[in-house]
């Protein structure tokens, strides 16, 4: 563990510091890491900072209010020589001079082969097996694992293979000020905040299917419960949330639409409960404001894992779990001694045969029966800041930490001069910059 820093450690200068930023296109949760970690290099650093974005299409709106000064989009589904080049060119153009990246081990990988270091953050290292090894950025010049509950014990072979490993708190957003203090005894949910995160993944070839089924089930159940107002974050589809506001459920008022992460947060501190499918950061992020949290069904290897070690450190089964006829949990986690993609497959294929026109309605009916009972157990109390409690709230600052000795060291060797004021802005073989 590292412990903290003094903001103005560094010497002060003029000249900025241009950091590359990046995050995997998977879900929103690599976004609101960044967004954490962006926060808190502002908040640290005597020199001014600059930061270039890459690829992260799908958490760029998340992003806005750090003032990431261009966007590139890299090639995808190409040869790792190929995205290194693209990546290359990136670095030349805006003198990149370090990186963050959270999970996107090619990014991470390809910034280094660029002479870039790269502070690398891993919030799943429980997640992985020897299947994973070729995907992971074990020679990046930091990697910031972040702590778990339970650490399995085919994972710590893998990580044994990393060259510079520093074990950080969970990396999430300073929780804004509570609006409402929380009641020491239960009362009963009034107003809800149903999350669905970023539901785009690699691999998934129809990423509806999962709303189409969990949020009818979810938007049944908080009426039946007696819950009054619940707005749904999430980039849904537009005609999933259109059919939301139009549809009625008794005595429930329902909005929807996307968040900032700092509009995610505030929505959060003012709700009486929260429903989300299980990303670690949401869970995390919830814990560290006491709100109570139900776990929708999962939609990944990952969310397996978070929803029973939330259930677990908060001393209250608090999961929906899916019925078997869609998946078995234990199946797809031994599935992914093949690799991720392996436990992926089980999972995405029992979703998308669930939501098939045939058999969608009664799925919807078990899931919608299996949330209720959750939300009954959920009502009665629970120690809801137990996970973030167990695995710290300080790892962006840890990050943030880890990013700046870097940049120490560079500070210590010659370096190139600043860019000029020409430097390329425009669409370079398949790298499109956004302003």
């Amino acid at each position: 563990m590292h412990g903290e820093r003094p903001p103005d450690r560094r010497d002060v200068r003029d000249d900025p510091v241009t950091v590359a930023v990046a995050g995997a296109e998977f879900g929103w949760g690599s976004s609101g890491k960044l967004s954490a970690v962006l926060t808190a290099l502002r908040e640290r650093s005597a020199r001014p900072l600059r930061f270039i974005g890459l690829a992260s299409g799908l958490g760029r709106p998340l992003l806005t209010r750090h003032g990431v000064e261009h966007w590139y989009d890299l090639p995808a589904e190409v040869p790792a020589g190929e995205r290194a080049d693209a990546v290359a060119k990136v670095v030349e153009a805006e003198r990149i001079e370090a990186a963050v990246v959270v999970l996107d081990g090619p990014a991470a990988v390809a910034l280094e082969t660029a002479g870039v270091p790269t502070v690398f953050v891993d919030s799943l290292p429980f997640l992985w097996t020897e299947g994973d090894l070729p995907e992971l950025p074990l020679e990046v010049s930091v990697y910031c694992a972040q702590q778990c509950v339970e650490l399995p014990q085919e994972c710590i072979g893998v990580l044994g293979s990393v060259r510079d490993l520093r074990w950080v708190e969970a990396v999430i957003g300073a929780p804004p000020e509570v609006q409402r203090p929380r009641h020491s005894r239960p009362e009963p949910f009034r107003r809800a905040l149903v999350n669905l995160g970023g539901l785009r993944a690699p691999g998934l070839a129809d990423w509806t299917r999962y709303p189409e089924i969990v949020l009818p089930a979810v938007l049944e159940a908080l009426a039946t419960y007696g819950v009054r107002e619940a707005h749904v974050a999430g980039n849904l589809p537009a005609e999933l949330a259109e059919r939301l506001r139009a549809t009625g459920h008794a005595g429930l008022g329902v909005t929807a639409g996307p968040l900032s992460h700092a509009e995610f947060l505030d929505r959060l501190a003012d709700c009486d409960v929260l429903l989300t499918s299980p990303g670690l950061t949401t869970l995390l992020e919830a814990g560290s404001l006491g709100v109570p949290t139900v776990c929708l069904p999962p939609q990944n290897l990952s969310q397996i894992f978070n929803g029973r070690f939330h259930s677990s450190a908060v001393h209250c089964d608090v999961r929906t779990v899916w019925p078997p006829e869609v998946f078995a949990e234990d199946e797809a986690l031994v599935r992914r001694s093949q690799g991720e993609d392996a436990g992926l497959r089980v999972i995405y294929g029992g979703i998308a045969a669930a939501a098939e026109p045939g058999n969608a309605p009664r799925f919807v009916t078990a899931v919608r029966e299996r949330v209720l009972e959750a939300l009954g157990r959920a009502s009665t109390g629970a120690a809801w800041g137990g996970l973030a409690a167990q695995v710290g709230t300080r790892g962006a600052a840890q990050v943030a930490d880890a990013l700046l000795d870097v940049l120490d060291v560079l500070d210590r060797e010659p370096r190139p001069g600043p860019a000029g004021p020409t430097a390329p802005r425009t669409v370079q073989e398949g790298i499109d910059v956004h302003d």
